[in-house]
């Protein structure tokens, strides 16, 4: 079985998309629903800051990422 997500603007336009689906002889089962972002919480944001110091005192550039990345063919 396949699953399909499709996210609408207008809602009354979804509405036909679903009551149009429903009569489709191979769609076996419609479910609605509203999306929401996750929320961010305290612990989230602390998380996020641990890591803030990972890379000092290190000299990275983006050449020195290049180079180690695809280095130079002979």
């Amino acid at each position: 079985m396949e699953q399909i997500t499709i996210q609408v603007k207008n809602k009354q336009k979804a509405q036909a998309l679903i009551n149009f689906l429903k009569n489709l002889d191979f769609i076996e089962k419609v479910t609605t629903g509203t999306a929401s972002l996750p929320s961010m919480d305290q612990s989230d944001e602390d998380e996020f800051f641990a890591l803030a110091g990972l890379w000092a005192g290190r000299e990275i550039t983006s050449d020195s990422v290049r180079q180690k990345a695809w280095p130079p063919r002979a």
